[in-house]
């Protein structure tokens, strides 16, 4: 008798100690520092330009330059030069305070703001089905400064690495209701006719460029609002990973975090830009698997995932994504 109870003890224990180390093998953190080199794709840089011609073409979709190659920034004048450049990053994971580009570290600041989660299409239903919420982060991250290329170039933004925004300390991430209330623009952007206007941002955005006129449309993944890391239409961990870090830098344009850097008010500096125009920017996966060649390599946002052949999402030690942001830069240089 006391053998069977005290093997039916060491199974209890067992179990437990089991379901423990699954749940800690779960939650655990993976990614790798991006390589400066190897992990960047170089044709992200082109096309580059000084007006409306292109010195050297690129095979991806370019905004509109200013058409004059002569440019003046108060007394000065200078070539007006186009180009991309690389100079943020976003991590986007269910784990809290999760940090995939800093090598996959999780750090333990003492608070608890609950695990996110990843569901699928089931036949039970209910209202998780086919949803995710993330935690989202942001970097400053100027890598031509950082690799010191042409370091004397008045067009390269100087900066040093810094992690300028974590949403486990922003309430208005987790919670739709309190997003709303702080951008009451929301309200308007949640009936089904804006939502369906979206569809042409996700052919737009796919075949070349995305609309900027649609600007609550994140094209072929969902919506830019709410503003938060609750996604309501997960059909692939790429589609709604993407998302999450498109969200996160339109976030950063409506609070005045980010700023504009095309077209022709930019050639003197950055200038104000609550509404992000999305075709400034190209988004890059870095973490798990970096996208380094190819047309859909780094695709503006709303660009369609399914096109994107050489980077995914895969399980358990491929779920916490990195993404390497390119911005378009018009400056007058001299």
């Amino acid at each position: 008798m006391r053998r069977r109870l005290l093997a039916a003890l060491l199974a209890i224990v067992g179990l437990g100690l089991a379901e423990t180390a699954d749940a800690e093998g779960s939650a655990t953190c993976h990614g790798h520092f991006p390589n400066p080199i190897t992990d960047i794709c170089w044709d992200c840089f082109f096309p580059l330009s000084i007006g409306g011609f292109d010195l050297w073409p690129g095979d991806k979709p370019d905004p509109p330059n200013p058409s004059l190659p002569v440019c003046l920034c108060g007394l000065r004048p200078g070539l007006s030069f186009g180009f991309w450049e690389p100079v943020r990053l976003v991590d986007v994971t269910t784990k809290p305070f999760c940090f995939p580009n800093l090598g996959g570290i999780t750090i333990n600041p003492g608070m608890y703001v609950g695990n996110g989660h990843v569901s699928a299409a089931s036949q039970k239903g209910g209202n998780t089905e086919m949803t995710a919420q993330y935690q989202a982060h942001y970097y400053v991250y100027p890598l031509f400064y950082l690799l010191e290329l042409l370091a004397d170039f008045i067009c390269f933004e100087q900066a040093s690495f810094d992690l300028a925004y974590m949403t486990e300390l922003d309430p208005t991430w987790q919670d739709d209701t309190l997003a709303a209330l702080v951008f009451p623009e929301t309200v308007v952007f949640d009936f089904p006719l804006a939502q369906v206007a979206c569809a042409a941002d996700c052919v737009a955005a796919t075949a070349a460029l995305p609309l900027d006129s649609l600007f609550w449309c994140a094209g072929c993944n969902g919506s830019m609002y709410p503003m938060t890391g609750n996604i309501g239409n997960n059909s692939t961990m790429d589609q709604s990973m993407r998302l999450a870090a498109e969200r996160m830098v339109y976030k950063m344009h409506r609070t005045a975090l980010a700023w504009g850097t095309m077209g022709s008010q930019g050639l003197c500096g950055k200038y104000l830009m609550p509404i992000m125009q999305k075709q400034q920017y190209r988004l890059q996966m870095v973490n798990p698997l970096p996208a380094t060649s190819g047309r859909y390599a780094c695709q503006p946002p709303g660009g369609s995932t399914v096109l994107q052949l050489t980077s995914h999402t895969y399980p358990v030690v491929g779920e916490d994504v990195g993404y390497l942001v390119w911005r378009k830069r018009n400056c007058c240089a001299f």
